[in-house]
């Protein structure tokens, strides 16, 4: 009876060894079969997908076979591996077990999309319509409900967001996105708020982002941001109006058709430096860290004036006469090529064949003529102080200003000579 009970044991360990082998074996073939493809394909992981379902997949499509040995691998040999939401590139001649490499380390192809320095809300919500590999969910709302869906409600979206180039996977959300630039945004500020200057005109880094963004708006030459902030600064310390272009166009929204009139300068908005003292309500448009820094960090000087002369730097001016000449030097005979604003530099390239969003519109034409502001030489005397020195802006708007829609950015807006 030993015997026999022997013998029957060591015909079960025999044939469970065999069993164990052909497992092993076929566990071995399937994760050495190459993947049946003759040109790279994309497999997608949508969250949520277990490796199971994904092999399973893969073998209803042809890719691969014997989808359950390799699910059994798996269950013993990796089981508490996660399996990252994504696209995965699938290579010819690759093999299962490099796919398998591919999901250990979590190798997802990215894609990339760029906020300009400059654009506006309205800028941005467009570039996220755009890009198909995003999950859109921002579609249909306003941007006071896309504020809401981010965590922040009551606050205005201008200027609220960093430009950057923004890595992501398909799938990620529009939302997402957007939360990194809004956080990201918030870091960069409060690290130049901490180094700023100690006789800076702001009680709140709010402030500071506002005359940031008429920073941005007035000059893409780097050298000149600081400069520019210099002046803006200095007229705010002497109660004299700001009298920047770009919050005029901002404030007129659809409205404004490329021309900026002596009836615009004199129309009240919220938006209009030429109306109200100090600084707008509001950002106008998304800013760099440069521009944050030269805000919170202004070059000392006595300039009160700036004039564009037409390859994008600036002439800058102490008094009034010596600014309407450079407005008649640089204004009144615009050179052929004239523009505002430099030529701006091409996105960057985004990765994995993503076509790259297109930089801020360059000046197309000049202007016939440049449109009379107080800065032309017809001006006699400088700009009438208001009765009150400047009041700073709520740090908080609660809602967004009734005469605020986000317009276009017009890249041939005379730059603002004040």
């Amino acid at each position: 009876m030993r015997r026999k009970f022997l013998l029957l044991l060591e015909t079960g360990l025999v044939l469970a060894g065999l069993c164990l082998g052909a497992s092993a074996w076929k566990i071995h073939s399937a994760l050495e079969q190459p993947l049946n493809i003759t040109q790279e394909e994309l497999l997608e992981v949508p969250k949520g997908t277990t490796p199971t379902r994904t092999f399973y997949r893969l073998e209803a499509d042809g890719v691969i076979k014997d989808a359950f040995w390799l699910r059994v691998y798996w269950r013993f040999n990796l089981a508490k591996q996660p399996l990252h939401k994504g696209e995965y590139r699938m290579q010819p001649g690759m093999t299962v077990e490099g796919l398998i490499d591919l999901w250990k380390r979590g190798e997802i192809v990215q894609y990339s999309l760029t906020l300009v320095e400059g654009w506006n809300f309205h800028q941005v919500r467009a570039a996220l319509a755009k890009d198909e590999k995003l999950d859109q969910t921002l579609n249909g709302l306003s941007d006071s409900e896309v504020m809401d869906k981010l965590g922040h409600s009551g606050i205005f979206p201008e200027g609220r967001f960093f430009p950057d180039t923004y890595r992501f996977v398909r799938g990620m959300s529009d939302v997402e996105l957007l939360k990194l630039a809004y956080d990201r945004l918030d870091e960069v500020l409060a690290k130049e708020w901490s180094q700023r200057a100690a006789d800076v005109p702001y009680t709140e880094p709010y402030q500071a982002l506002i005359m940031a963004s008429l920073v941005e708006k007035e000059t893409g030459v780097p050298q000149e941001r600081g400069q520019i902030a210099g002046v803006f600064v200095r007229r705010m310390e002497m109660g004299m109006l700001l009298q920047t272009d770009p919050t005029v166009i901002y404030g007129l929204g659809d409205r404004y058709n490329g021309k900026l009139t002596r009836a615009h300068l004199k129309e009240a908005t919220p938006y209009n430096t030429y109306m109200i003292s100090g600084l707008p309500p509001t950002p106008i448009a998304m800013v760099g860290r440069e521009a944050i820094h030269a805000a919170l960090n202004p070059v000392a000087g006595n300039s009160l004036y700036f004039v564009a002369r037409g390859d994008g730097s600036h002439v800058f001016s102490d008094d009034l006469d010596a600014h309407n000449n450079a407005v008649r030097e640089f204004q009144l005979k615009r050179r052929a090529d004239y523009r505002s604003s430099p030529a701006p530099a091409t996105a960057p390239e985004a990765t994995n064949g993503q076509a790259p969003i297109p930089a801020a519109s360059p000046d197309t034409a000049p202007e016939a003529l440049p449109p009379v502001t107080p800065l032309d030489p017809v001006q006699e005397s400088p700009p009438v102080p208001p009765q009150e020195a400047p009041q700073a802006p709520a740090p908080e708007p609660a809602q967004e200003p009734a005469a605020a829609p986000a317009p276009e950015p017009d890249a041939n807006a005379p730059q603002s000579p004040q």
